[in-house]
């Protein structure tokens, strides 16, 4: 009778600590103010090379596996702020945790980029584990918002039956476990789904809208008061650069790179 007692006060103070971990875990994301990019936020994008510190602008994006936490906090110390980038809907097969996706999951090549393969988003179950680990680490490191890229594999040719109803799930599930670390997360491209997911996001991030044409998709975005960041790879004209910036897009001009090297439209 003593050692059935006894064994039950050890699973009560089991579950009390665990509880007491997940308090302790959760704590930093309730607590602390969550940024979030208005719209004409400048803001710099360096995906290739050593993080220049020295550029004028309020935020950085950078990608999470390549910016030590040091960078950050150097960020941070200028009073600027650090967004995550990671690529949510993609594989890419020189990443520390590539041998965490399974096989089945992996998809047709991305045209243009050795090395990655859409992803079978339908599969929250295995994707899901191998995001929070990721977003977890964008989180300890102290990043403010997160960029998922590669988020419109259903309008892709990724090898799987994807349906609109499939991404809009995904990309809700990514940016509501971002939220839930206390980052803002942003809608990387998926320009036909704009209208649809604009609430479950907190800013933008947008690649040659000028050139395709599709700069108006994001004037609900933008009346909302949420920022979209948007890069533009050639030379937009004078006239395309003022409508956007009417707009209150944060336009830069890089080179597909996206080193160093910064222009504004």
């Amino acid at each position: 009778m003593i050692d059935m007692y006894a064994s039950t006060r050890r699973r009560w103070v089991v579950a009390l600590l665990a509880c007491l971990a997940c308090l302790a875990v959760a704590a930093p994301a309730s607590a602390r103010s969550v940024w979030h990019p208005r719209p004409g936020t400048t803001w710099q994008w360096q995906l290739t090379g050593k993080v220049d510190l020295s550029v004028r602008a309020r935020m950085y994006d950078v990608d999470l596996f390549d910016t030590p936490g040091s960078v950050v906090r150097a960020l941070h110390a200028r009073h600027r702020k650090a967004v995550c980038y990671l690529s949510a809907g993609s594989y890419e097969n020189w990443r520390p945790d590539a041998g965490a996706f399974p096989a089945e999951v992996l998809g047709r090549p991305l045209d243009g980029w050795p090395g990655e393969r859409w992803l079978d988003i339908r599969r929250l179950d295995v994707l899901g584990p191998i995001m929070r680990a990721r977003l977890d680490a964008c989180r300890a490191k102290g990043f403010d918002g997160v960029e998922p890229d590669n988020v419109d594999g259903y309008a892709n040719d990724s090898g799987f039956p994807l349906t609109a109803e499939d991404q809009l799930a995904f990309d809700t599930a990514v940016a509501g476990l971002a939220q839930d670390r206390g980052m803002s997360v942003g809608l990387k491209n998926d320009v036909e789904q704009v209208d649809q997911l604009g609430p479950a996001f907190d800013f933008a991030v947008n690649e040659e809208c000028i050139a395709y044409d599709e700069c108006d998709a994001y004037r609900d975005f933008l009346a909302a008061g949420k920022a979209v960041l948007h890069v533009e790879y050639e030379n937009p004209s004078s006239r395309h650069c003022s409508a956007v910036s009417r707009m209150g897009m944060s336009t830069i001009l890089k080179s597909p790179e996206l080193g160093v090297d910064l222009r504004h439209c």
